[in-house]
Order: C-alpha cells, then structure tokens, then sequence
C-alpha cells in the first residue's frame, strides 16, 4: 500500500485527463524495504500501481514514467525489476542518477497517465455541435445580409436606369 502523504505532499492528483503520480519509493508501512535496489523497486512500482488505482488507472494507462537512481550502477537490477512489475506496459521513460533521495531511498519512480475523464467525450461532442449551430445561424444571417444588399443595389440600379432614360427622352 501506499504511504501516507508527508505535507505539503500530493502522491497523486488529476489535471484534466492526465493523471501524475508523484515519485513512489520503495517503502512500506513507513520504511523503505529490505533488498537494495531490486526490493526498492518492486516496492515502488506496488506503491505506483496503488496511486493509480485510487484514479481508476493502471500501468497501461501510463504515457510516460520520470525514474531516479542514486546509483546509476544498479541499473540493469532496476531495469529487471521495473520491467516485471510493468509487464506489457512500455510507456516512454527516463532514468536519472542523483546524489540522494528521500528518506535514503534507492530508487524513485514518477508516471504521467493518460485516462480521459468519464463524459469529456460527451462534453467536447456538445461543445462541437453548439459551435456548429452558431456558425451557421451567423451564416445564415450573413446570407440574408448579402441577399438584401443585392436587392438594395437592384433597386438602386433600376432607379438610376429610369432616371437615365427620362434624361434622355427629354433630350
């Protein structure tokens, strides 16, 4: 399970139909567990796969995953790990070596992932359908703007047509 929050800490937290888990690591029950990189990893991924569930996500909903070592030399142990907690799941990732982690954490692993939000389909259907209706009543009135102008400059022609043809008659 997850570990409790340590303020001002968000572990999870829905922007539209992202959601971004902040970094997991490999801790349980409040400690980072037993087994070095390999445990710390597995642990991490548990602890994500939590965060996401809390949002109705899975792994497979994960576009993209911010990874840190404290020891890029442990990487193939990470890597192993990380694949099998994944499994089919590939989204992009990087994997950063830094100088420390939290609470002397080993491994830390961030996910962005994409899980649109129930009815924001229907939403953006109803918004789409709305424009359309707007466009084409200003169409419309910009049909029957033109039509009357037409007739306008009709008329203004018929007139000064008469007017010419008097002219010339009295001539």
């Amino acid at each position: 399970m997850a570990n409790a929050p340590h303020p001002p800490y968000t572990p999870v937290v829905r922007a539209g139909d992202w959601i971004i888990v902040s970094g997991q690591l490999g801790m349980k029950d409040g400690a980072l567990v037993p087994g070095g990189v390999a445990a710390q990893t597995a642990q991490a991924v548990v602890n994500l796969k939590a965060q996401l569930a809390s949002m109705g996500a899975t792994v497979n909903d994960i576009a993209k995953t911010l990874c840190f070592l404290t020891d890029m030399d442990t990487f193939a142990t990470f890597n192993e790990q990380y694949a099998k907690g994944f499994g089919t799941a590939r989204p992009a990732r990087s994997t950063i070596g830094v100088a420390s982690l939290p609470f002397g954490g080993a491994v830390e692993i961030e996910a962005w992932a994409y899980k649109p939000l129930a009815g924001g389909a229907k939403k953006a259907a109803k918004k789409s359908s709305s424009k359309k209706s707007a466009v084409k009543k200003t169409s419309k009135k910009k049909t029957s703007v033109k039509k009357a102008t037409k007739k306008s400059v009709a008329k203004k022609t018929v007139k000064k047509s008469a007017k010419k043809s008097a002219a010339r008659k009295k001539k």
